[in-house]
């Protein structure tokens, strides 16, 4: 045994018969290697990007070349309308895997050991958050990226998309919570999957991400006027081709807001008192 590991071998003694606890990480730390562990598992698994890649490409492409001449009479105007429409829609369905995989940490067991871990305890939820608000940035790229390929010319310029993206990722990450608060009511992954889409797909498809409200019969007209979905797609449209309405970017965050206060706390206690 050289010298080194002589003092290596001393220091770990030393620290098993201490009578001190080491310290606990601190909040940064433990969001850290939370988000790290959801890295972890996509280098393993990097077939779980195929949803943020090959949807958002699929989507366009499909509402584009399918309705763009029946809707709005030219393929390219469509295109102008439908890709904030689009995007917004894909980003909602992948919000929904933020929850799936809390559920999935609670069948394998995981769920119990984390919480006995001397960590702040939101830590885990805000790492898995932070990888998926990773994932949201990675869609959105990869639609703006492809629609400008296709013809898609955002007038608000680069800082427009750059806002755009950013009110997003705010919207995304407070319904996030809706999910890990489903997630922890529900008992089995399959009503997760079903309850969640039941909820996001009348939101999304009953909004103004693919048609003007004005074109609807009146009583859709006047629920997708208050759906929020509706208010983050006319900001983000707005952001993106520079006619900003500052009222539906201000609703957007209010309603982010009022989500997060609602939900954050409910997710805890379920959290903390969690069977």
């Amino acid at each position: 045994m050289n010298k080194e590991d002589n003092i290596d071998t001393k220091k770990l003694q030393q620290t098993l018969v201490s009578p001190e606890r080491p310290a606990p990480p601190k909040a940064l730390a433990s969001i850290g290697t939370f988000t790290g562990r959801s890295l972890l598992k996509l280098k393993h698994n990097p077939m779980g990007l195929m949803d943020v890649i090959l949807m958002p490409i699929l989507f366009l492409l499909m509402f584009t070349y399918l309705f763009g001449g029946a809707i709005a009479g030219s393929v390219k105007d469509y295109l102008q309308f439908i890709l904030p429409g689009i995007l917004v829609q894909t980003v909602m369905q992948i919000t929904i895997y933020t929850g799936l995989n809390l559920k999935k940490d609670i069948e394998k067991g995981f769920f119990d050991r984390q919480r006995t871990l001397p960590i702040w305890l939101p830590s885990s939820l805000i790492g898995a958050l932070s990888y998926d608000t990773l994932r949201y940035v990675i869609t959105s790229f990869i639609m703006i990226t492809f629609g400008m390929i296709l013809g898609f010319r955002p007038e608000g310029g680069f800082l427009g998309v750059v806002a755009a993206i950013a009110l997003l990722l705010v919207f995304s990450f407070s319904l996030s919570w809706i999910w890990n608060a489903m997630a922890l009511v529900v008992k089995a992954e399959n009503i997760f999957l079903i309850s969640s889409m039941m909820v996001i797909f009348p939101l999304t498809f009953l909004s103004s991400a693919f048609v003007d409200p004005e074109t609807m019969p009146r009583v859709l007209e006047i629920f997708t006027n208050i759906n929020p979905i509706s208010k983050l797609v006319d900001a983000i449209r707005g952001l993106m081709h520079g006619n900003v309405v500052g009222m539906d970017i201000i609703w957007t965050l209010i309603i982010s807001g009022v989500i997060i206060a609602i939900f954050g706390p409910i997710t805890m206690h379920l959290y903390k008192n969690k069977n």
